[in-house]
């Protein structure tokens, strides 16, 4: 876990934002990043970022198996997997 750089994010916040210090301590740590542009920042997902991931992790091969790591020890993704 990383150290939270507060004394940075009051000076963004309550300097750079003019928030008000009850105004600051209310927000949620996503609502001051997209305050502060950070969320901007991320690209979309695009079809060839989508397609490039889906190459690079395939959903078969000699490795795949089907319903395995899932999480819920079951085998199968859900109640409409059709399985």
């Amino acid at each position: 876990m990383s150290a939270i750089d507060w004394p940075g994010l009051m000076r963004a916040g309550m300097g750079e934002l003019r928030l008000t210090p009850a105004v600051f301590w209310a927000l949620s740590p996503i609502e001051l990043r997209i305050m502060l542009g950070a969320e901007a920042l991320v690209p979309p997902l695009t079809r060839a970022r989508l397609e490039e991931l889906a190459a690079a992790y395939p959903d078969f091969g000699p490795d795949f198996t089907k319903g395995a790591g899932d999480g819920d020890g079951r085998g199968v993704a859900g109640p409409d997997s059709g399985t």
